[in-house]
């Protein structure tokens, strides 16, 4: 089993930024691919990112690309989200997930990840 769990959401204005992470513990590996999504009010469940914990392409949702970055802390077993010039409609809670990438076909699909963190809540106000 793999246990994830978020840190560094919060209230920001918009244009500003924001450091999310996603500690795991358990059985994670570098066969295992890690993903952000996000679900706003009324919404369904979106793709943020997803790339395997061992590096390599990241894929980036139409969302995140050209504002968000991803890094690793291998020592840590962490992954970082640092979301930059954010906006209202980035409001959300944020979920890391993580799946083997031996299953994972359809990396933008929540259906396709095993593993699910808490969630964390990310305000942005206009």
């Amino acid at each position: 089993q793999v246990q994830l769990v978020e840190s560094g959401g919060g209230l920001v204005q918009a244009g500003g930024s924001l450091r999310l992470s996603c500690a795991a513990s358990g059985r994670t590996s570098s066969t295992y691919a890690m993903a952000w999504f996000r679900q706003a009010p009324g919404k369904e469940r979106e793709f943020v990112l997803a790339t395997p914990w061992s590096g390599g392409v990241t894929y980036w949702g139409d969302s995140a690309e050209g504002r968000f970055r991803l890094s690793r802390d291998y020592a840590k077993n962490t992954v970082n989200l640092q979301m930059n010039s954010l906006k209202p409609e980035d409001t959300g809670i944020y979920y890391c997930a993580a799946a083997s990438v031996m299953s994972l076909v359809r990396y933008s699909e929540s259906s396709e990840y095993e593993y699910w963190g808490r969630g964390i809540q990310v305000t942005v106000s206009s």
